[in-house]
């Protein structure tokens, strides 16, 4: 006996229309087709930032165009790396920046792919942090180096402050480096990432919080703005007393 019920499609295989749509792009659209690895690198910050105000919104039935946004960066830069000569070091597709991710991932979680037997998080921690210095080590072989590399190593300064102190923090103590030494060093800024590490000490993200503090703080405002508004006042024409009066209305 026969069914008349669709095959259900296999997960992913929209994939390669995409691919197929960009390169129709690089070919025929005078934008898309100039476009460079650097011409685009804003717009994949730019993406990211979206797609995570849509999930701090909670606005999940947005977040499949979201991450469709960055998910079209990450096949454009692969589509422009595609069109480099073979031979070329730099020449790359959309399916080795697939296999780079797949060979990875398998090689960081040896306790799924690997038959590799951990008691809980903190091993599967303690194994991703061993692995990952192996591979820089190896890397910097590679290149010419002797193999010696630091445990901060791979820590990318271009992301957000916080963010920053956080990952320094984290990958320094998970590798061994004393808990008690991340503080305050006495000099500017150094207040900030001892508050950095005092957040970490509780298990939180200081990046995370720090970014619902500042919508409660944009919350709050525009709530006293409103109520403000409602008694007949310009926010900006508030007195040091007023705005206080309408601050401590909004937090009750």
């Amino acid at each position: 006996m026969t069914s008349d019920a669709p095959t259900p499609s296999v997960p992913g295989h929209r994939m390669l229309r995409l691919v197929e749509v960009m390169e129709t792009l690089r070919r025929e659209c005078p934008w898309d087709s100039t476009q460079t690895h650097e011409s685009l690198a804003k717009f994949l910050i730019q993406e990211s930032y979206e797609t995570l105000e849509t999930i701090e919104d909670g606005d999940y039935p947005q977040l499949r165009e979201e991450l469709g946004d960055v998910l079209l960066q990450v096949v454009f830069h692969s589509a422009i790396g595609a069109e480099r000569p073979e031979g070329d070091p730099a020449r790359f597709t959309v399916d080795d920046v697939a296999d780079a991710i797949i060979d990875k991932m398998t090689r960081r979680h040896p306790h799924v792919f690997g038959g590799q037997d951990v008691s809980g998080t903190d091993e599967v921690w303690s194994n991703w942090e061993a692995i990952k210095a192996a591979e820089r080590a190896e890397k910097a072989k590679a290149n010419g180096g002797t193999g010696e590399t630091s445990v901060l190593d791979g820590v990318p300064f271009a992301q957000p402050a916080v963010l920053l102190a956080y990952e320094l923090q984290k990958r320094a103590v998970r590798n061994g480096f004393p808990a008690d030494l991340v503080g305050d060093d006495g000099s500017e800024g150094g207040e900030l990432f001892a508050a950095v590490a005092a957040e970490r000490d509780q298990g939180r993200d200081a990046e995370t919080d720090l970014r619902l503090a500042a919508r409660r703080f944009d919350t709050r405002v525009r709530a006293a703005e409103e109520a403000a508004r409602a008694e007949g006042h310009e926010p900006r024409e508030l007195t040091d007393e007023q705005w206080r009066a309408y601050w401590s209305k909004t937090g009750e």
